[in-house]
């Protein structure tokens, strides 16, 4: 029997193991891909990379602002230079590199897909293909979509995640040769609302120029449902248009697809839990579209269960 089994290896579950692990417990992390961090990913294609889903951290909370900075300390972050008050980091020598720091130490096993959760009398059991992982309680930091899918649509907890709504967002990683008209450019009213020079970033390989755009919602939306290679080929040209160069200027180009990927309708508050206290939901669904929302949720939820014991 384990005493917490976090399902999802994002921030939000990463926080919650890290902080569980701080005061001496062995959470162990499930997560059914191949790397650790959600959204917080880079694309290494051959001697490219791509950070292809969050951009950059920036602080609000002071606690957080504090473990940033510790680990800009340890050469895991570096400061990307740019507008506003705040400081906007981005992992070295890849934004995956938050996620592995946050990672270290804890016992993370990847490509393990839950098929669902049951209550049983002293716990949970975790349906794991043909086999069974007892549990005495589980932290869920999945997208709240895929909530009911593991603990069944009629459960309290998935009514109360009503209100959360997310959007999809689209990728695309271009290698462009020719001029540099911007580092980066946001335009909420453009289809492509972010692009970015991912080599602008301190500590990236130097080279040929490698790009990342993000969709609007409302393009993501309209093209979420094409193949990679369709959703490349729709959003090539507006990134080439935008950096004034033609077609045969690209070496490289890719897409991916994030199904949720923004928030745009949070819980507002920090976490749900069951009336036991033996289940817990989190995220960056429960406060907003931030990675800094993620650690908020998984910190409070490790805080809680370690208040219940």
């Amino acid at each position: 029997m384990i005493g917490v089994v976090i399902i999802g290896s994002g921030i939000a579950g990463l926080a919650c193991a890290r902080t569980l692990a701080a005061f001496g417990f062995a959470p162990v992390v499930l997560d059914k891909g191949r790397g650790i961090g959600g959204r917080v990913a880079t694309r290494r294609v051959d001697a490219m990379q791509f950070d292809h889903g969050a951009q950059y951290v920036t602080a609000q909370n002071s606690s957080f602002a504090t473990l940033l900075s510790e680990l800009e300390t340890d050469g895991a972050l570096a400061k990307w230079p740019g507008e506003g008050d705040r400081p906007r980091y981005v992992g070295r020598p890849g934004m995956s590199a938050l996620a592995k720091a946050f990672g270290v130490g804890l016992d993370i096993r990847q490509g393990v897909q839950v098929k669902g959760i049951t209550k049983t009398d002293d716990g949970w059991a975790l349906q794991l293909g043909d086999s069974v992982l007892k549990a005495r309680r589980v932290v869920l930091t999945v997208p709240a979509p895929q909530v009911a899918g593991l603990i069944g649509a009629d459960h309290q907890l998935v009514a109360d995640l009503a209100p959360v709504r997310l959007a999809p967002c689209l990728t695309l990683m271009a290698a462009v040769t020719g001029p540099v008209p911007f580092t980066r450019r946001l335009d909420q009213d453009d289809p492509l609302t972010w692009i970015a020079l991912d080599n602008s970033k301190p500590n990236r390989p130097q080279g040929p120029e490698l790009w990342v755009a993000q969709a609007s919602h409302d393009f993501s939306e309209r093209h979420l449902e094409q193949d990679a290679l369709g959703i490349a080929n729709a959003m090539l040209p507006l990134l080439c248009d935008r950096l004034g160069v033609t077609a045969e200027r690209v070496t490289y180009a890719a897409a991916h697809r994030w199904r949720y990927a923004r928030v745009t309708q949070a819980l507002d508050q920090l976490f749900l839990t069951s009336a036991d206290g033996t289940l817990h939901l989190g995220g960056d669904w429960c406060i907003g579209p931030r990675v800094e929302a993620a650690w908020q949720s998984g910190t409070a939820i490790a805080n809680d269960i370690l208040a219940r014991l």
